[in-house]
């Protein structure tokens, strides 16, 4: 399993899939090895939460170019293509090859967004003739993403490497999914979807919020990074605005809370900007058992996904779903985060993009909340994305690629 992403890194809920993936796959039958980066590439660790013994986890010699290979905060280009960690390549590919001497595995699993990782799985696979599935999570190359033209075309020819030579490439939204369907339609019938889920086992012993509060504020909370673009909350404290002034909500009695939103200075602008700085709150990161806490004890929780993401789920949806409370999905109602919601049975949804809407829904699900009548998610949908069921489907996946 060759993954970026995994502890003692911080910071990301990208580890998430790959390390209950690892958790579960013995429970089918499968024996994982992971091979990651060594955690000197890691911007951040953490490491309060130790890892199950029964994982085994190899670390490759990896550099971070912005760190490690920067003169005066400056470096070549080249060395970040297609990322800042391409150095990765070079230690995992030989100590991969000496784990597939050592260990003769069945497959080999690699998982976007680090490009790396791919390029990687692509060299082993083509070496060692062990059948590969590609995990692309979401897609890569897209119209304006990556920016930088050479990285766009570093994305583009291992994505389409990968789609070409792996047995089954696996994403985690149907429309992503469909999408490279279209475009790869002689490889469209190994293309599939795993969608991401929450992890039962971290939600056991944490206090739930009773069915009606007896505080007097409400709090909605969003959890994790609002990224400027993909997540732009400018509409929604557009619509903040607007109920405050109409007397729909106060700071004495309502708060939006944003736990660890990276884009931090941003918020507090848009906040200064249209005058709802007291109805809105910035917090540090959590302990990731104390962040599903605050989930769980939230009035309401809160998804941010612009149109431009259509194809895209945040991860943090279906650990909303586990919480079982309230949920505000602020997402196009055409795109795959606003149809998962819509499974889910979650009724309170409008584009992120469109003022008028949030503050019709916001309206209405604050006093859904306060009336103590607002829709929770369905438990039957909520049991079915656990992590465990979704690692069902991967052992099932890796079966069809080994034949």
């Amino acid at each position: 399993m060759i993954a970026f992403h995994f502890p003692p890194q911080r910071g990301s809920s990208g580890i998430q899939r790959t390390l209950r993936f690892a958790r579960y796959l013995p429970d089918f039958g499968w024996e994982p090895h992971v091979l990651s980066v060594h955690p000197r590439a890691y911007e951040a660790t953490d490491y309060t939460e130790p890892l199950s013994s029964s994982i085994a986890v190899h670390r490759a010699f990896a550099l971070d170019a912005a760190r490690h290979l920067a003169i005066g905060n400056r470096f070549p280009a080249f060395l970040a293509r297609p990322d800042r960690w391409a150095s990765w390549w070079l230690g995992a590919v030989p100590a991969g090859l000496r784990l597939i001497r050592q260990w003769r595995p069945d497959a080999i699993w690699s998982t976007y967004p680090i490009a790396t990782a791919h390029a990687i799985g692509h060299t082993l696979a083509q070496v060692s003739r062990v059948p590969w599935v590609a995990d692309f999570r979401d897609p890569m190359a897209q119209d304006g993403y990556p920016a930088d033209a050479a990285t766009w075309r570093s994305f583009k020819r291992i994505e389409t490497r990968a789609i070409a030579a792996a047995r089954c490439s696996v994403f985690t939204t149907p429309g992503a999914a469909k999408q490279y369907q279209m475009r790869y339609p002689a490889h469209a019938d190994r293309i599939s979807v795993i969608e991401n889920g929450y992890d039962d086992e971290m939600f056991a012993g944490l206090d739930a919020a009773p069915a009606h509060s007896p505080r007097t504020k409400r709090i909605l909370l969003h959890s994790g990074i609002v990224y400027p673009s993909e997540r732009d909350p400018t509409a929604l404290f557009a619509a903040l605005q607007l109920l405050r002034a109409s007397g729909r909500i106060a700071p004495q009695s309502f708060s939006l809370r944003f736990r660890a939103p990276v884009h931090g200075a941003m918020i507090g602008e848009l906040a200064t900007r249209f005058g709802v700085s007291e109805l809105v709150e910035v917090a540090p990161a959590l302990p990731y058992r104390e962040a599903l806490c605050e989930m769980m004890q939230a009035d309401g929780l809160v998804i941010l996904q612009a149109a431009n993401c259509n194809e895209q789920i945040p991860a943090k949806l279906y650990e909303y779903l586990r919480a079982r409370r309230p949920i505000l999905g602020l997402a196009d109602p055409a795109g795959d985060t606003a149809h998962a919601l819509v499974r889910a049975g979650v009724d309170y949804i409008a584009a992120l993009e469109d003022r008028d809407a949030i503050t019709h829904t916001l309206s209405r699900f604050l006093v859904d909340i306060d009336e103590n009548r607002a829709s929770l998610p369905d438990p039957a949908h909520v049991a079915r994305a656990s992590r465990r069921e979704r690692t069902a489907e991967l052992a099932a996946t890796l079966l069809r690629a080994i034949g």
